[in-house]
């Protein structure tokens, strides 16, 4: 008999109807094979807390706890994973701990945790050190010359370092200036680069040894007053650096310092240079130098993230301590006698961005070369300080009835471009003129200042003004300011 001409009935109904697939009885999953069985997700896994069936009514409750979280600092998130499963599992999400990182790397997107497993791993590695790549550039008060150094993070080798800025004047010219023989104009062509074989603080994630774990949990331990050891890759047997976080000083405390003269009771940085925080400095030349108590931060809210130290020093061990005044034998890592020579604490401390961010009204603020002859380059901060807001009346401006848009817009422009202060400030100094000190100043780029256009063929068109310089003798004495 031939089947295949017959349709199949189930049930009394056509199978091959699919109208009647309705009708048909259904038999409950005895088994529970049904439930077992693992579904494979189509799309990403639902959140904590939220399931399909619920997800279209709360996702913008989702939605709202991350944006809340984003405003939170790294410890208010830590304080929000010991409230309930829920929110922790919200606050140990990735996205908020690479925010927390990226947050301190401008002008560099961090693309992996690496070595580390997790972004909130990293932060954990490297915490409290995450200022120093975030404001980036730091400036010190070491002997008369002072160091800029520029911090950064290299996500490749995951970690923290600085290294020392540097100009060297590839080509120098020497041309009489026209308006006036006894005028040599001193051209040059600075070539800018980081000293990168020689790293001047390095932190690297790497696990904590016996020996670490033992000093951190010593009887009076403290993570924020304790000195950090460096190891830096480029380190000489016998040369060592401490890496100290540093406590600000009050504002009358500051104040009162900086009212004195040079060099202000060590504080740093010195008042030509606008700072947020200042704290104290060390004076230079000690044999061994210590730091009070007071300097040193005993919980977080007093750590300072515009200023820190470093110690150095060169250590001779085995040997017995000579008897004089610039050398007294200490303890070093290995239970021996060892003796510092040649320690020094030297702070820095940052600048803040706005200071040599230029504006459209303050084109000329920067960070830039000088060449000072026989004491070679040197940095500059160029500061332009801010104008109090002026409206056209009060600058005297008012538009011609001649006037094209474009050429009032322009003049309304140069009105408050050449307006105002500029004051040139030494990051790096010499043997006369010290880092933090002034050494030009043009009191104002406005009328009140004015002196001409330049005519001579090498400034042609050049707006001259009236400045001043500072001059001294060597070691910073007899100091003055000279018209120029």
């Amino acid at each position: 008999m031939d089947h295949s001409s017959i349709p199949s009935i189930w049930g009394r109904q056509d199978a091959e109807d699919e109208d009647v697939l309705e009708f048909l009885n259904h038999i409950p999953d005895e088994t529970g094979a049904l439930k077992r069985r693992k579904r494979l997700p189509t799309d990403s896994p639902s959140p904590p807390g939220f399931t399909k069936s619920n997800g279209r009514w709360l996702d913008p409750l989702k939605e709202l706890l991350h944006a809340v979280l984003s405003y939170l600092a790294p410890f208010d998130l830590l304080n929000v994973t010991a409230t309930c499963r829920t929110l922790r599992e919200y606050a140990v999400s990735e996205l908020h701990w690479h925010r927390c990182i990226q947050r301190n790397l401008p002008g560099v997107w961090l693309s992996t945790p690496g070595p580390c497993k997790t972004y909130r791993e990293l932060y954990s590695a490297l915490d409290p050190l995450w200022f120093l790549p975030k404001y980036k550039i730091w400036f010190s008060d070491r002997d008369l010359m002072g160091k800029l150094i520029v911090a950064r993070y290299d996500q490749r080798r995951g970690c923290i370092e600085a290294y020392q800025l540097l100009a060297v004047s590839r080509r120098d010219s020497y041309n009489y200036w026209p308006a006036d023989k006894d005028v040599i104009i001193h051209g040059f062509d600075p070539k800018v680069n980081l000293h990168l074989d020689k790293p001047v603080l390095q932190f690297k994630v790497q696990e904590e040894g016996r020996e670490q774990r033992g000093f951190r949990s010593r009887p009076g331990a403290n993570r924020f007053a304790d000195e950090m050891p460096m190891t830096l890759d480029d380190r000489l047997a016998g040369m060592y650096s401490n890496f100290m976080l540093t406590r600000p000083l009050s504002s009358a405390e500051a104040d009162k310092s900086l009212s004195s003269d040079f060099p202000y009771d060590h504080i740093w940085p010195p008042p030509a240079i606008p700072a947020r925080h200042h704290v104290s400095g060390i004076d230079y030349g000690q044999a061994v130098v210590r730091t009070s108590t007071h300097d040193r931060p005993r919980c977080r809210s007093e750590v300072s993230d515009q200023t820190f130290r470093i110690r150095q020093w060169m250590e001779l061990t085995g040997t017995p301590p000579p008897p004089a005044p610039w050398a007294a034998p200490l303890p070093n890592g290995n239970g021996a006698i060892g003796v510092h020579i040649g320690e020094e604490i030297v702070t820095y401390s940052t600048l803040d961005p706005t200071l040599y961010t230029p504006t459209a009204t303050k084109p000329w603020r920067g960070i830039w070369v000088g060449d000072y002859s026989g004491h070679g380059c040197e940095f500059l901060l160029v500061n332009q300080p801010d104008d109090p807001p002026a409206t056209d009346l009060e600058l005297g401006l008012k538009r011609g009835d001649m006037e094209t848009e474009d050429e009032w817009q322009k003049r309304r422009l140069d009105a408050r471009v050449y307006s105002g202060r500029l004051e040139a400030i030494k990051l790096t100094g010499d043997p006369n003129i010290p880092r933090g000190e002034y050494t030009f100043v043009a009191d104002d780029l406005g009328p009140d200042g004015y002196v001409g256009d330049a005519k001579d063929e090498l400034f042609a068109g050049a707006r001259m003004v009236r400045s001043k310089g500072h001059v001294a003798a060597a070691g910073f004495h007899r100091g003055m300011f000279t018209h120029t």
